[in-house]
């Protein structure tokens, strides 16, 4: 069997395969889409393939819906040209229980998968989309990086500077091209819209309204744009950015995935590695468990996400339940997971949790330190929560989850997964940042990390992060086996807010990451010792 439009004409075929297929009109679906857009999502990657693209495909089993999902992508041309071209937007789900069985369902929610570059020649069906009354939403999935337009100085990035010197039509950056289609939804009547990002970041919603905004302004003063179009922008009752919260790992596709889709009988099912980098399979290896929370402002209407599992709900229950998972009961202790599983020399997530040091690093970093300053989000418990992470979601031998992938951007990350917490401590006059003891092990193992060598003295990969180059360089010079190397090299790094949240000299743990920092650079074995020693 091949992932082929035509192959869903033999579904007895398919259900032999043990695969679950759409109980709707695919072809009906693609139809009603194309002649009123309701959905296009920016991002066309693993999470949408796996939970948002998912969710549609529940509401058109059940008739809750007509159309489909219009996918877009800013970033890497081949992930639509051979990911969905090559598939017929379709995508094979495959679910990692914790039994050691697989799931598997075909995704065919996608209507349409477009080149988001006004370059392109897909970019004229994306702007006629966007100029559609009907169009009720645009989600994202881009990553943190993908709304950040000035750089660790505070500046615009030369990208956003060419966009901002050369207008709509030649746009680059994502939030550029965005701005551009928005233009053109202005233009042609302003009827409402929501944009919604579904990153997994705090205040998601906010970055890309402040994101989409500078963009507008600095084209509406060099009159590229309107100044009606950026206030229509800015009125939350035209274009609104509600906040959410997401939670499901989709880890890189796995070998041993692609091996048992292909003994079964499914062909086609080696991944790909784009020209940009980017690692990419016709099928999506995700856990069972998954969240979304989203701020219900929807001024054109929405699809009844509620009927598909999603929490609708207001902005301070948002912030609450992403403020519970990304600060405390997940992504911190995922982070801290990453930079130590490098060091030590791991390759799955799964397998640091059978090591007893790491455990109680994260055990202390979420409930000891962690736990006492989240505030419960009522619709979710947060020791519930993490009880699930701890002892179900990331022990899951069968989530081919790497620490490798976990640390990609994690300069984008640290600010909030660590500094949110740093910033209760110093709001609370009952709690003191430097009683902290998990926290800056989790920094200073990321410094360590960034050193790029690990424990055992051999240099290691570092992941992509958009910062890596000015931090290695303000690193130079460090050194394992010469902890004194350290000194007078952090301050430009432990001082600033923007990679803590906080100046980590103000909140008094500068000296103990630094502290912790030396330790670890004793000598090989020194991060596997110094751990100990502070949690034994």
């Amino acid at each position: 069997m091949k992932v082929t439009l035509a192959s869903l004409s033999a579904p007895s075929a398919w259900e032999a395969l043990g695969v679950t297929l759409p109980a709707f009109d695919v072809a009906a679906m693609r139809e009603a889409t194309l002649a009123r857009p309701t959905w296009v999502h920016f991002g066309g990657g693993n999470i949408f393939r796996a939970f948002i693209a998912g969710l549609q495909q529940k509401l058109l089993n059940r008739g809750l819906v007509r159309e489909g999902i219009i996918a877009a992508d800013t970033f890497d041309v081949d992930n639509i040209r051979l990911i969905y071209g090559g598939y017929d937007n379709l995508t094979m789900s495959v679910t990692l229980n914790v039994d050691a069985s697989i799931g598997c369902e075909l995704i065919a929610s996608v209507a349409e998968a477009l080149v988001a570059q006004p370059s392109d020649a897909d970019f004229s069906r994306l702007a006629a989309v966007f100029e559609a009354p009907s169009l009720q939403l645009a989600s994202f999935t881009i990553t943190e990086k993908g709304y950040a337009l000035r750089g660790l100085d505070g500046q615009f990035s030369p990208v956003v500077l060419s966009d901002i010197e050369n207008g709509p039509g030649a746009a680059r950056h994502a939030m550029s091209i965005v701005t551009a289609l928005l233009n053109r939804r202005y233009l042609a009547g302003g009827q409402p819209i929501a944009m919604v990002s579904m990153d997994n970041c705090s205040h998601n919603g906010e970055k890309l309204r402040g994101a989409v905004l500078d963009i507008a302004r600095a084209w509406a003063e060099k009159g590229f744009v309107s100044g009606g179009f950026a206030a229509w922008v800015a009125d939350e009752e035209k274009v609104s950015f509600p906040w959410s919260m997401i939670d499901k790992i989709t880890p890189r596709p796995a070998k041993s995935v692609e091996e048992e889709l292909t003994r079964r009988g499914i062909e086609g099912m080696g991944p790909v590695v784009t020209p940009r980098g980017t690692f990419l399979a016709p099928f999506v290896n995700a856990e069972k468990p998954q969240y979304l929370v989203v701020e219900d402002r929807f001024p054109n209407g929405r699809p009844p996400l509620e009927e598909a599992g999603v929490y609708m709900t207001d902005r301070d229950t948002v912030n609450r339940t992403e403020r519970m998972k990304v600060t405390t009961c997940l992504n911190p202790l995922h982070t801290a997971l990453a930079v130590y599983g490098c060091l030590l020399g791991y390759d799955l997530i799964a397998d640091e949790m059978k090591d007893e040091d790491l455990v109680r690093l994260i055990r202390l970093i979420g409930y000891t330190e962690g736990l006492p300053v989240v505030t419960d989000p009522g619709i979710l418990s947060p020791k519930a929560f993490i009880d699930e992470v701890v002892t179900e979601r990331l022990p899951n031998p069968f989530m081919p989850d790497t620490p490798q992938r976990i640390a990609t951007d994690t300069s984008q990350k640290i600010p909030i997964r660590f500094g949110e917490t740093i910033k209760s401590y110093l709001a609370d006059p009952a709690r003191d940042p430097r009683q902290l003891t998990g926290v800056p092990l989790a920094l200073a193992g990321w410094l360590r990390y960034l050193v790029g060598v690990d424990d055992k003295g051999a240099e290691m990969p570092l992941s992509a992060d958009p910062m890596l180059a000015e931090l290695r360089e303000k690193l130079s010079g460090v050194t394992l086996g010469d902890p004194a190397s350290v000194e007078g090299r952090l301050k430009p790094i432990l001082g600033n807010p923007a990679l803590f949240g906080v100046s980590l000299y103000e909140a008094g743990l500068a000296d103990k990451v630094e502290g912790f920092l030396k330790e670890e650079l004793a000598g090989p074995g020194a991060v596997r010792e110094t751990l100990r020693k502070h949690l034994g």
